[in-house]
């Protein structure tokens, strides 16, 4: 069992996501947060699952020097990916109308990237979701944006809210992935990471 793997662990989780938060409590994995700044930038060339690799090992290196061996810290990072593009999280009201009028009545990717880092060694692993959104009205998105202030939310919408409830046709892939960490793989990686 996981739990007693990590009973000589100290887990730091470097995300201010209550999310991924609760995910980590519902586990029953211990935890501790720990939150450092930095510019979540990437190189332009890099697509899908290499830009949320990218970030999320930015953001693990930003404690390098920083862990002892008994810690292993978890950084992660999900983006939307639909057209071509990386959708983060929409600056404003407008902004966040624009993603969702272009991801309705299409199917999208919700991309997550794990980082799991201490003081010796660094794995990152990633998972893929497809969503299928049905074709949403302008009234419905302004509802939902108004009511909900999807602001902190990559691609403007949290499955687990209004329009993820009246609008998403179907899955193909976790569904927990798309709330925001896909809880099979950390669970399943800190078991291999703790062998």
């Amino acid at each position: 069992m996981l739990k007693e793997k990590l009973k000589d662990y100290h887990i730091i989780l470097a995300s201010g996501s209550p999310r991924r938060q609760s995910f980590f409590e519902d586990m029953g994995i211990p935890f501790e947060i720990k939150l450092k700044p930095i510019k979540e930038t990437y190189p332009p060339h890099l697509k899908r699952s290499e830009i949320t690799d990218y970030l999320a090992e930015l953001k693990a290196s930003a404690f390098d020097g920083d862990l002892s061996s008994e810690e292993i810290l978890i950084t992660s990072d999900t983006i939307v990916w639909h057209d071509g593009t990386a959708l983060g999280k929409p600056a404003d009201p407008a902004q966040a109308m624009e993603m969702l009028k272009s991801l309705s009545d299409r199917t999208h990717e919700v991309i997550t990237s794990v980082s799991f880092s201490t003081s010796e060694k660094r794995k990152t692993v990633n998972c893929t979701t497809k969503v299928r959104f049905c074709k949403l009205s302008e009234e419905e998105i302004a509802y939902y944006i108004n009511e909900f202030r999807p602001f902190d939310k990559a691609g403007a919408y949290g499955i687990q809210e209004w329009i993820g409830l009246v609008g998403i046709d179907h899955i193909e892939g976790s569904y927990f992935n798309v709330v925001g960490l896909p809880t099979h793989l950390v669970y399943e990686s800190l078991l291999e990471f703790t062998d």
